[in-house]
Formats: C-alpha cells, structure tokens, sequence
C-alpha cells in the first residue's frame, strides 16, 4: 500500500503503521524488516504536506527504538529531517527535531547529524516555540548533545542569536529544558572557557544561573553552580582568606556586567540566593534542635542574632 498511486493508500498504510508502532518495540523493528522504511523516507521528500507529515511522524515513532536508529542512521535521513525543520508544517517541524534527538542518543550519529548543519533550523524553532513545550525540550537536548564538538559549539556562536536562544530558556523553559540549556552552555564554557566565556556572558545568563542554584533541580543545580564558577574572573579558588563561595563567585561576575538592567536583577537574585540560604539553615538548626539534647546543640551566636530578631 506504500508503494501505490493511490494517495489514499498511501496516507491509510502510513497511518496504520504508525498505530501498530506506537508503545511496541517488536512492531517498530518488524515495520522495518518488512521494507516500509524506504518509502516512508521517500515521503519525507513529498510535495503532499499530509504525506510528509505522517511520514515525520513515523520516523519519529520509529527512532525510539535503540534497535532500529543503527538502521535509520544508515539510510541517509539526517538532512531529509533538517530540511523539514527549516521549512516544513509547524507539527512536521517539531516531529523531525524529536526525530534527531531520538537518534543523537547513538552516539556514532552525532557527526553524521552535524554534517546536515542541523543547529541554524533547531535554533530558528527554539526561537518560535514555547519555552515549556516538549519541542523546546526536544531542541535543547539536541544542542546539548551537539556542543561536544567543535563543530556544533562554532555552529551555535555563529548563529544570530543562538546563544540567546538557549539561556532563554534557562530562565523560563521547563525542569528538563533548563536542565539540557545550561548543560549546554557548560559543555560550551568547559571545552574552551577563553573562547566561550564572554559571548555566555555577553546574553545576560547570570540571573537564570542564580535562579537555578536556588530552584533548579539537583542536576541543574550542580551545573548552574559550575558554570558561575568557570564564568568568573578566574577559574581558581581563592584564598582561605576569600572563600571560594557561590556568593563570591556571583559578586564577582556582577561588578563585570556592564547592563545596568542585567546587573540590578541579578543582585536582586543573589539577595534571594542568600535569603533563602538563610531560611535552609535555619531550618536545619531548628531540625537538629528536636533531636539533640541542648548539651549536643551548638548555636552560633550570628545565629541566635538572626533568630532573635
């Protein structure tokens, strides 16, 4: 039925197949085995938006499978995909940037993906996207996966507006977002701190660090706290003298940002960095209060200060 004139039967055979591969890995593998791969590749080319569209949507479906990306990967698809991110219907453009993403997670695929020049698309569909949607997601965890190579890091600096794009959604995006964009932009900051530190800093990323390390969850906030550490004057830690402290490391990289409007909010977020650091403290004393004799409790005296008032 693929394989037919008829539209109808093409758009029905689609259809069914991707049902049947839905939430069933012998399904996917069984679709691929029995030749349906070609064609369906050969959709992506279609001028029939409805032909293309589910065919997208297959590939996606079917690139779920850790046994069927070797096979995908293998046929050619990775600039077919970008080419429908750059130019296809919005729900084609955000079933093909999934479909990379899919498949990035092998890694022998990363390189074959960049050479199809994938960030300059994914990061014009970040930019239109809701920074809460699951293609925000999908677009950050591909980037993520790319800033490992050179290629990919040269890629996104070169692209207008592609970092800004990404600590964008830093600051708003969803839990898992958040956590691919600043991974991304650590990945960046470590491969060459000299190259990459000022064009991050440069997009205003200090106040969604600092929110991270206050709410982020705990993957995103071990790698909020790295990055401020790389994005400081220094990469060293300082004396005994000055404690290498995260509220160090953030006074240090506000007497460096020249935007009065991006310095101002992130010193109104350190001022709730360090409240809430407070409060978790507090409270940790307060915890150890119910279970150790007053013998067993010492508190300092800034403390009983604080409590007091």
């Amino acid at each position: 039925m693929l394989r037919c004139e008829s539209f109808e039967s093409k758009e029905a055979a689609l259809l069914a197949l991707l049902n049947l591969a839905v939430k069933d890995e012998g399904n996917k593998i069984n679709i691929i085995e029995a030749g349906a791969l070609e064609p369906i590749i050969g959709f992506l080319q279609s001028e029939n938006a409805t032909l293309q569209d589910h065919a997208t949507a297959s590939l996606l479906t079917l690139s779920a499978s850790p046994a069927t990306k070797p096979i995908i990967s293998a046929s050619g698809v990775f600039p077919l995909l970008v080419k429908i991110i750059r130019h296809g219907s919005s729900q084609a453009k955000a079933d093909a940037v999934m479909a990379l993403s899919n498949l990035s997670t092998y890694q022998d695929n990363l390189l074959l993906i960049l050479q199809a020049q994938p960030i300059p698309s994914t990061v014009s569909l970040l930019k239109s996207c809701k920074k809460s949607s699951k293609t925000t997601e999908r677009c950050t965890a591909l980037i993520e996966s790319l800033m490992c190579y050179e290629e990919g890091r040269n890629s996104l600096i070169s692209e207008e507006g592609g970092v800004l794009a990404v600590v964008e959604v830093l600051e708003s995006g969803s839990a898992q977002s958040r956590e691919h964009a600043v991974g991304a932009l650590l990945t960046m900051c470590q491969s060459d701190r000299s190259k990459y530190r000022e064009p991050i800093l440069r997009e205003g990323v200090i106040p969604g660090l600092l929110e991270l390390t206050v709410q982020g969850i705990a993957k995103s906030r071990t790698k909020a706290q790295t990055l401020l550490r790389l994005l400081r004057d220094t990469p060293y830690p300082r004396s005994e003298l000055e404690p290498d402290t995260l509220e160090n490391i953030v006074s240090n990289l506000i007497s460096q940002i020249d935007c009065e409007e991006q310095s101002g909010k992130a010193k109104e977020m350190l001022a709730e960095m360090v409240q809430v650091s407070m409060e978790q403290s507090l409270r940790h004393l307060q915890q150890r209060a119910l279970v150790c004799t007053p013998a067993d409790l010492s508190v300092p005296s800034c403390v009983s200060k604080i409590t007091s008032k």
